[in-house]
C-alpha cells in the first residue's frame, strides 16, 4: 500500500499536464497508465495546432516531450491497470494490478476512444490518411478528395468544415437519409463540394503507405465499387473510457464524467480532465488545460484538508 497526495489515472495530455502541475505544487503524485504515456498523441502522425510549434510536431515527439518534462519534475509514472476504485471515504482507494494506492485526491484522465470501423486496412493506415478528428487533421488534405464516414451531427458538421480544405468530400452513409439535424443537412446539401454515397458501407481501406481509395459495398444489392480518395475521416462516434467509474461518480447518459469549471466531480477530491469529461471541444490543448486546472484544484483541496486539521 502506498500513500500519495494525488493519484492520476491516465497518461495522455490531460494526465501528463496534471502531473506537471502537481509536481510544481510539490504534491506527492503518481500517474497510472495501462499502456504507454501519451494516449492518442502517440497515434497522431503530425500535430499542427498545438501552440509553440510553428512547423507542427509529431504526435509521438510531443508525447515524449511531455513525459520527459513530467519525469524531470519527479513525477512517478507506473505501467499498471486500474482494476477498481473506492471514492466513498476522505481517502480514495485505487486498486491496480500492482497493488493498492491511496490518496485524498484523484484526477481521472482516462480519455476516450473513437469508434473504429474494424475493417481491412484501417489500422494499418491510421495516421496515414485514416483520421478520426477533422479539426486535428483537416488541413493536411488541402485540395484533395476525401471521404467522411457517418451520418450524424458530428459527421455532417465536420464534412462541411472539411470543405474549407478538400476539393471534394464524399459522405458515406449506410442509410438513404442522414441522421443529422435538419439545419446541418441543409448546409451539406447546399455545399457544391459535398457528394453523397447513400446506402453504402466501407469494407476496406486501400493503399500501400497512404490511403488511395475505399471499397464501398451497397447495402441494398451487395454490389461493390472503389471510391478514389486520399483520406477518410471515420466519424461514427467516440466512447469515453469511464466504465470503471460507474456508480462512483456521476456520468452523463453517454458516459462522460460531469464536472464543474474547476474539473470537480460530484465527489469532493475527485476530478476529471480531458476527453473523458463532458465538454464541447476535445483537443490536446484543451486536455492539457483541463489537467492543469484539475491539479490546481487538487492542491487547493489538500490545503483545505490541512486547514481543517489545525
Amino acid at each position: 500500500m502506498s500513500q500519495y497526495d494525488t493519484i492520476i489515472i491516465g497518461g495522455g495530455p490531460a494526465g501528463l499536464a496534471a502531473g506537471i502541475y502537481a509536481m510544481r505544487s510539490r504534491l506527492k503524485t503518481i500517474l497510472v497508465e495501462k499502456y504507454i504515456p501519451g494516449g492518442q498523441m502517440v497515434m497522431t502522425d503530425h500535430v499542427e495546432n498545438y501552440p509553440g510549434f510553428p512547423d507542427g510536431i509529431g504526435g509521438p515527439d510531443l508525447s515524449s516531450n511531455m513525459e520527459l518534462q513530467a519525469r524531470g519534475l519527479g513525477l512517478e509514472i507506473v505501467s499498471s491497470e486500474v482494476l477498481n476504485v473506492d471514492f466513498s471515504g476522505e481517502e480514495k482507494v485505487i486498486n491496480t494490478t500492482d497493488g493498492e494506492l491511496r490518496a485524498p485526491t484523484v484526477i481521472i484522465a482516462s480519455g476516450a476512444t473513437p469508434r473504429r470501423l474494424g475493417i481491412l486496412g484501417e489500422g494499418r493506415l491510421t495516421g496515414k490518411g485514416v483520421s478520426y478528428c477533422a479539426t486535428c487533421d483537416g488541413a493536411f488534405f488541402r485540395d484533395r478528395e476525401i471521404a467522411v464516414v457517418g451520418g450524424g451531427n458530428t459527421a455532417v458538421q465536420d464534412a462541411v468544415f472539411l470543405t474549407r480544405f478538400a476539393s471534394k468530400v464524399t459522405i458515406v452513409h449506410r442509410r438513404d437519409a442522414l441522421r443529422a439535424t435538419r439545419i446541418l443537412q441543409e448546409r451539406a446539401f447546399k455545399n457544391p463540394k459535398i457528394k453523397m454515397a447513400w446506402n453504402s458501407i466501407v469494407v476496406e481501406v486501400q493503399g500501400d503507405s497512404r490511403v488511395e481509395g475505399l471499397v464501398l459495398e451497397n447495402v441494398t444489392d451487395g454490389s461493390k465499387r472503389v471510391l478514389r480518395v486520399e483520406g477518410v475521416f471515420v466519424l461514427i462516434g467516440i466512447d469515453p473510457i469511464t466504465d470503471l467509474f460507474k456508480g462512483h461518480i456521476i456520468l452523463d447518459p453517454e458516459g462522460y464524467i460531469i464536472t464543474d469549471e474547476d474539473m470537480q466531480t460530484n465527489v469532493p477530491g475527485v476530478y476529471a480532465a480531458g476527453d473523458c469529461r463532458r465538454k464541447s471541444l476535445r483537443q490536446m490543448v484543451t486536455a492539457a488545460a483541463d489537467g492543469a486546472i484539475a491539479a490546481f484544484s487538487a492542491e487547493r483541496y489538500i490545503e483545505s484538508l490541512k486547514d481543517r486539521m489545525l
